[in-house]
C-alpha cells in the first residue's frame, strides 16, 4: 500500500497547479520532469513502484495523508485539472451529477436530451434517486436541454451549473 511518505519521497505535488514532478531519475525520466500520462478517459495516471495510480487520488494522499475512501470529483469537469481546489471527495452518485459532457453515444450533443423518433421531438429526462424522470418533449434539442438544466439545478446537489 502506497503511503504519503513514499509518495513524497518520489514526487513533488503543487496544489496550486495540480502538477506532479519527479524528485529522482526513474527509467530515463529526469528529476524535475512532469510525472504522469493520460489514460483513455483523459485522467492523468502515474506509475509508482510498478503500479498505476490516478493522479487526482495521489493529490488527495499527498495533502491528506490517506487515499480517499470515495471517488474524487473534478469540480470543473476537466479530468486532468488536479489543482487541489478543484478536487472533492464524492460518492458515485454525486460524481455522476457533475458530468459536463454527454456520452459519445448521445447524438444530440446535449446532456439529458435524446431524439424521440415516434413523434420527431426531443425528449428531456434526468435521473434522480435511481429513477428516470421525464421532463417533456420539445421541438429543439436546445429547448429540451434547458428543461434538463432547470431540473438539474433543483435536483442535483453536486451540479456546478
Amino acid at each position: 500500500m502506497l503511503t504519503q511518505a513514499r509518495l513524497k519521497e518520489l514526487l513533488h505535488y503543487s496544489p496550486d497547479t495540480g502538477l506532479f514532478t519527479r524528485k529522482s531519475t526513474v527509467g530515463g525520466k529526469l528529476i524535475g520532469s512532469s510525472a504522469g500520462a493520460h489514460d483513455t478517459s483523459g485522467h492523468l495516471q502515474i506509475k509508482i513502484d510498478s503500479r498505476l495510480y490516478l493522479a487526482h487520488r495521489l493529490a488527495w494522499l499527498f495533502v491528506h495523508g490517506n487515499l480517499p475512501a470515495k471517488q474524487i470529483d473534478h469540480i470543473n469537469g476537466i479530468r486532468d485539472d488536479n489543482r487541489f481546489e478543484n478536487l472533492r471527495e464524492a460518492s458515485f452518485k454525486q460524481n455522476m451529477q457533475n458530468q459536463k459532457k454527454p456520452r459519445t453515444t448521445n447524438s444530440t450533443g446535449f446532456l439529458g436530451v435524446s431524439f424521440h423518433k415516434p413523434n420527431s421531438l426531443y425528449r428531456a429526462q434526468i435521473c434522480h434517486n435511481k429513477k428516470v424522470l421525464h421532463l417533456g418533449y420539445h421541438r429543439t434539442p436546445e429547448e429540451a436541454h434547458q428543461a434538463y438544466l432547470a431540473a438539474k439545478r433543483n435536483l442535483h446537489e453536486f451540479n456546478t451549473l
